[in-house]
């Protein structure tokens, strides 16, 4: 959908208007593309994760504390966590959201329930009487994270939970790392393993974020979930870790040269994991943009946006929304990653408490807009 100018080394920067942008408003051009995608079309393309969602607790502490020591937190936030922020990002870009995994009962399920509403994120899973959503204990001296997790409801059921699960042309199903932990990935593994899952003819599009934890799924999941041919959405720690998993190998001499190697490094990377999963792969970086790589084609750099770390956590889940909603509109995966990368960005820009938080599709692609029509640098 968004044009943008190819360079040499199959590198995309946002540099000036062009083809259709030329002579035209960009964001106007952008909303008019959507509405014609809307208008044409019978079913209402929705994002839906069958992802954890928890109550994340931050304790902001001066010095984390050594084992027997005592740490007074003067601030303590609570918020909804997990595969929440991912759903709120989707839904902030304009799209319909599902949470489709399961909830409990208990106070901390009537706080996460609210905030699914406030974001207009419907719940479609099951419900588990008698057993609350699990909480994180979040310690933080702003540098430094440590994490205590009690799992609740999120984290049980059988291996039918997702059968209810049944996305449309369009759709978007979007699987967190957290997922595929405990007992719920039980219910991964069978819902990946349906017929509608498989790649050949499949209508809509499954989008995973691994988390670093993959070091901990089982080898049939892992390998379940090559076979599906997701999008694989990773920074670069979490592709690493695909990459040890799957003993792919690849050239990190570049990382080795004082003031360069980071980009060669990346694309080396992102190069070796397409090739080995056979499926798209988006290799995030932050301000340094995104690599991009396809299944037979060469890997492509988006360039990213330049942002202040004013944050405590990733703006990971605000990328992988907003790349959700965007696919779920119709966009190609390269433009879509070059509006979450302005998103991610904002997000950072705009965070509550240290939480990146997802900025409106209109605000995105504003972003986009102004650095395409920006004045080139000598």
């Amino acid at each position: 959908m968004l044009t943008v100018m190819r360079h040499t080394h199959q590198r995309r920067c946002i540099a000036e208007p062009v083809g259709n942008f030329q002579g035209r408003n960009p964001t106007h051009m952008l909303s008019d593309i959507l509405h014609k995608i809307r208008a044409q079309r019978d079913h209402e393309p929705t994002v839906i994760s069958i992802g954890q969602i928890w109550v994340d607790i931050t304790m902001h502490v001066q010095e984390m504390p050594q084992p027997g020591e005592f740490a007074n937190a003067p601030s303590v936030t609570k918020s909804a966590s997990g595969s929440f922020h991912v759903l709120q990002a989707a839904s902030r870009m304009g799209a319909r959201t599902e949470l489709a995994s399961i909830m409990g009962t208990g106070p901390w399920s009537t706080m996460l329930r609210d905030s699914l509403r406030r974001s207009h994120i419907l719940h479609t899973g099951p419900t588990r009487p008698n057993q609350d959503n699990g909480f994180r204990i979040v310690l933080t001296d702003g540098m430094q994270k440590s994490y205590v997790a009690h799992h609740g409801a999120e984290a049980h059921g059988d291996p039918g939970v997702f059968a209810h699960v049944r996305p449309q042309r369009g759709d978007v199903v979007h699987i967190s790392g957290n997922a595929l932990m405990n007992e719920s990935s039980l219910a991964v593994n069978a819902f990946i393993q349906q017929l509608q899952c498989r790649p050949q003819g499949r209508e809509f599009r499954i989008v995973i974020n691994p988390t670093n934890t993959l070091r901990l799924v089982n080898d049939q999941l892992l390998e379940n979930l090559v076979l599906t041919r997701p999008i694989w959405s990773m920074n670069r720690q979490e592709a690493r870790t695909l990459a040890y998993r799957l003993g792919v190998s690849f050239d990190e001499s570049a990382t080795m040269r004082v003031n360069a190697g980071f980009d060669e490094s990346m694309h080396a990377l992102c190069e070796a994991l397409g090739e080995t999963l056979r499926a798209p792969v988006v290799l995030r970086a932050g301000s340094r943009g995104a690599w991009v790589r396809q299944h037979g084609k060469g890997v492509e750099h988006i360039d990213g946006f330049p942002t202040k770390a004013t944050h405590i956590r990733s703006a990971g889940p605000a990328h992988t929304g907003a790349l959700c909603a965007l696919l779920a509109e119709g966009w190609d995966l390269e433009s879509a990653v070059q509006i979450a990368n302005a998103a991610a960005s904002l997000a950072i820009e705009h965070n509550h408490a240290g939480i990146p938080f997802c900025p409106t599709y209109d605000e995105a692609a504003k972003l986009v807009s102004d650095a395409l029509t920006a004045p080139k640098k000598d």
